[in-house]
């Protein structure tokens, strides 16, 4: 009898020890609730809609039109000035960003303080998104309205490949359901080795011209939007390997050259961060790894967008 209640003891705290760390990763960590994505056939993936959670201690919402925003009317309320934000992860500041800091809030809250008006900044984004993608996303929902689009591209976007389903339920960052414990999404995303679908590589060695095929796909978001009476800004950061010298690789300045000549053809106005971050005394404070930004990195991108005159 003696063992059995030994082993009973032993059972009861581990289950005991098991629970407490379940129930801190979660309420801690957010972990065993992450983001859900969602197959489309056309953008490839998505924000699955209407969700909430916290993640690290931030808050994410997903509205029922899988933008990073709180639900909206499908139009504006009269008086108030709508605007969509187009992008990928920088754009929808992920798992590391509160919504009160994402740019489209911070875009938002700087343009109602300067105006006193109602405005709304909708956050169409997701992680790994292109031009293409972005293209996909308006042609299935609309413009909502908006009387303006900032579409935000990093270097990388304009190498961005065809949209793709191939992640979704299968990549560790793309869930396409909830694991069934929190333990289980720490072991899974934080010990288990990163592998990418095999499927994957195909896509990535996608051939042909891929800086023309995201230089069309924003031709059409700007056809989009003067179809719909908006007007757009398109605006570009840099990685952070681009900052200071040797400067962007040759093949980067082809690319953003013929990017600029395509903004002067279409009359689209055009903020280049490269400069603009240039011309800071401390560039690594400007982001969080090689290519996301940090609050500092936000803050100028938002003063920058917002000084234009774009939003008024």
């Amino acid at each position: 009898m003696g063992q059995i209640k030994i082993l009973l003891l032993i059972g009861a705290i581990a289950l005991g020890l098991f629970t407490f760390l379940e129930v801190a990763l979660r309420a801690l960590f957010g972990l065993g609730k992450p983001l859900i994505y969602k197959v489309d056939p056309e953008i490839g993936y998505l924000l699955a809609p209407s969700q909430t959670t916290r993640r690290f201690g931030n808050r994410i919402t997903i509205n029922q039109y899988s933008m990073r925003s709180p639900e909206i009317s499908e139009q504006p309320e009269p008086g108030t000035q709508r605007i969509l934000l187009l992008g990928d992860s920088i754009a929808n500041g992920g798992w590391w960003t509160d919504q009160e800091q994402i740019l489209s809030t911070s875009i938002g809250n700087k343009l109602k303080e300067e105006s006193g008006k109602p405005v709304e900044v909708l956050n169409i984004s997701a992680n790994s998104w292109c031009p293409r993608n972005e293209i996909a996303y308006l042609r299935q929902y609309g413009t909502f309205g908006a009387e303006a689009i900032i579409l935000l591209i990093n270097t990388d976007d304009l190498f961005g490949t065809a949209p793709t389903s191939i992640p979704v339920g299968r990549d560790r960052f793309y869930p396409s359901h909830y694991p069934p414990l929190g333990i289980v999404e720490a072991f899974t995303r934080f010990v288990l080795p990163y592998e990418s679908p095999p499927e994957m590589a195909a896509v990535r060695a996608e051939k042909g011209d891929r800086v023309g095929f995201n230089l069309q796909a924003i031709r059409e978001i700007h056809t989009c939007a003067q179809e719909n009476q908006a007007r757009v800004l398109l605006a570009m950061t840099p990685l952070k390997r681009e900052l200071g010298e040797p400067g962007p690789r040759d093949y980067e300045w082809k690319a953003r050259n013929r990017l600029s000549a395509l903004t002067e053809e279409r009359q689209i106005p055009y903020i280049d961060f490269l400069p603009i971050f240039n011309a800071q005394e401390n560039l690594d404070s400007l982001y969080r790894d090689h290519i996301h930004l940090s609050p500092l990195g936000n803050q100028l991108v938002t003063n920058s967008l917002c000084t234009t005159g774009f939003g008024g």
